[in-house]
């Protein structure tokens, strides 16, 4: 055996001892995290400017910069618990900048559904289905909120759509937060929704809709990273990162 077969064995040994330790915890590794595959998708397609809608206390601004991307994010957050983590987490960063507001199809005023957990918020209202699969999810209170569109917010800082990604995690809102686009589904250089294949959320449009969509209006899905699974292990949601198919000519 040459040394460089027993360090090839003794590479793989180890990584399947990692494997079994994770796979007890009910964790995975995997071959370059989500991010990092978004972060060079983003770098390969000159986007200077993630919106983060549904940004709640920073959890995906943070893993983006973890994973490189050194551009300018602008986060929306309804919730008045979640915004002033957000706020606060992205004083320390000059060029993310966050605003305490829902986004949707029109501009104006409405109550957002608190959940136990925050992340499981919504306009919406939560179905028997999310209950189940996610207990300690279940509602709490409510919050008066104001709403402003992603043309408004396009207009409001100048953006250029072909240098601009939306990630929208608005849960079960995301049609609405599309609508609120107008023609600027087709010009953004990405989108990163969430996708439900049951609903979560009354009245909420499902994966093959909204992939169904994008499809029109020439986005193809270029990642998706699993959500999260009922107790009999069915994939209920997963995030998908869509870009321009124009891009690819």
């Amino acid at each position: 055996m040459t040394d460089q077969t027993f360090a090839n064995r003794a590479r793989e040994t180890a990584k399947l001892a990692l494997r079994r330790t994770l796979q007890r915890a009910d964790l995975q590794i995997g071959r370059g995290s989500y991010a990092s595959h978004l972060a060079r998708t983003l770098r390969s397609r000159d986007v200077d400017t993630v919106l983060d809608v549904g940004a709640n206390v920073g959890q995906f601004a943070t893993l983006l910069r973890s994973a490189g991307y050194q551009g300018r994010i602008i986060g929306f957050e309804p919730l008045s618990g979640a915004f002033a983590v957000l706020s606060g987490r992205a004083a320390k960063d000059e060029h993310w900048t966050v605003h305490h507001q829902a986004v949707g199809a029109e501009a104006g005023t409405t109550s957002i559904n608190v959940a136990a957990n925050s992340y499981s918020s919504s306009l919406r209202a939560m179905t028997e289905a999310h209950r189940t699969a996610a207990p300690g999810s279940d509602y709490v209170a409510t919050e008066p909120v104001t709403v402003t569109t992603l043309a408004a917010v396009v207009e409001e800082h100048g953006l250029d759509p072909a240098r601009t990604m939306v990630k929208i995690d608005t849960q079960g809102f995301e049609d609405e937060v599309l609508r609120g686009a107008g023609d600027l589904v087709g010009r953004f250089a990405a989108l990163q929704l969430e996708l439900s294949f049951v609903e979560l959320y009354a009245g909420q449009r499902l994966h093959d809709e909204l992939v169904r969509d994008l499809g029109s209006a020439g986005y193809r899905i270029h990642q998706l990273e699993p959500g999260f699974s009922d107790q009999q292990g069915r994939l209920l949601q997963v995030d998908g990162l869509f870009v321009l198919t124009s891009h690819d000519l």
